[in-house]
């Protein structure tokens, strides 16, 4: 056995000089995959978070979908890197990647590499409360690692300013009829589809996670034809990201269930962070919900975040409200990804 070990031991082997190597270290938060590239990307150039993400579009996108996409990932896979902060107030910068580009805001990332911050120690960290200032495209957001015991208890973040765009709008679906839906924003923009209100086949459990997805994209695209989506300060935020569906929560101790369909037809396996950040920001205007009141949201994985409203806020013309999301988020995988330029794949390619 130890002369097998020693003859499949990696160090042997050699990488050429003009192939890539990328190391990454891989989480979950709730369920939902984050692949954080630690080293090896190129540098991308820019003085802000959203500057780097122009970048990185116009000249590093095949990396993009090489991390995502097959063979080294999948159409449902989730990444982020690791950038300068847009000034010296905020800790670091992070930009977000997925099947389709780049988003604007993932809470699901933020506890995620809050989480790895700490237990890497990036950051100086003691016992309790950690606080961590991070640049996302949105805005900065503001992170608090609990530590009980040397070990990471917990992650809960301040999202950017939320507020709901409109209520109770209706769009024409042709493959489903007509649709209620509300429009929010938590960090990115949202059609919101209570199953409550609407009269759809479709269940947010695992065995409808086609139907999911196609209806999903379906309401997503109806909704972009029909409503101008605007956001009061960047045109790089002016989209609609995804569909978030709710329905009533499975167990019975929890308020609602939310299924997120988002990018080119990515589901969310956790609540969806800047998803619940919108939904507080529909119940808080709703006055379904109180300043500090908790809400608890599950997601198709079962995975729960924690959830309320802060404090009031003016982001704009628009009424916010600034959100807390609490979630757990661990280490899966540390990874060296090589990228041969003569291999035909090398780029990616996706399957869904």
């Amino acid at each position: 056995m130890n002369n097998l070990q020693n003859t499949l031991n990696t160090s042997n082997i050699s990488i050429p000089k003009d192939w890539l190597s990328i190391k990454t270290i891989d989480m979950h938060t709730g369920g939902e995959p984050l692949r954080v590239i630690i080293s090896g990307f190129p540098e991308l150039k820019g003085n802000s978070v959203l500057e780097y993400r122009r970048f990185i579009k116009d000249n590093y996108d095949h990396l993009r979908t090489a991390l995502m996409f097959e063979p080294r990932g999948h159409a449902d896979m989730y990444g982020c890197i690791i950038l300068p902060p847009n000034d010296d107030e905020a800790d670091f910068g992070i930009l977000f990647m997925h099947n389709e580009g780049y988003s604007t805001m993932c809470g699901h990332a933020i506890i995620a590499i809050s989480t790895l911050a700490a237990q890497m120690e990036w950051i100086q960290i003691n016992e309790g409360e950690n606080k961590l200032v991070i640049d996302a495209p949105c805005g900065r957001i503001y992170s608090y690692v609990n530590i009980i015991n040397k070990k990471v208890e917990g992650v809960r973040f301040h999202c950017v300013p939320s507020f709901t765009v409109a209520l109770d709008q209706e769009v024409e679906v042709p493959e489903l009829g007509k649709i209620i839906y509300d429009l929010a924003y938590g960090g990115a923009f949202y059609a919101y589809v209570d199953l409550t209100k609407n009269n759809i086949d479709l269940k947010l459990y695992a065995e409808d996670y086609k139907k999911i997805i196609d209806y999903g994209m379906l309401i997503k695209n109806a909704v972009i034809k029909n409503k101008a989506i605007n956001h009061p300060f960047e045109e790089d935020l002016s989209f609609l990201y995804g569909t978030i569906f709710s329905d009533k929560a499975k167990n019975p101790t929890h308020d609602l269930r939310n299924v997120c369909v988002f990018a080119e037809g990515e589901v969310d396996r956790s609540p969806t962070g800047s998803g619940v950040s919108g939904r507080v920001a529909i119940e808080y205007a709703r006055k379904n919900l109180k300043l500090e009141e908790e809400i608890f949201i599950e997601s198709i994985t079962n995975s729960v975040f924690v959830c309320k409203a802060i404090e009031e806020t003016q982001f704009g013309d628009f009424d916010a409200i600034i959100p807390e999301v609490k979630g757990t988020a661990h280490i899966t995988g540390i990874h060296n990804f090589i990228i041969d330029p003569n291999d035909s794949m090398k780029d990616g390619f996706i399957f869904r």
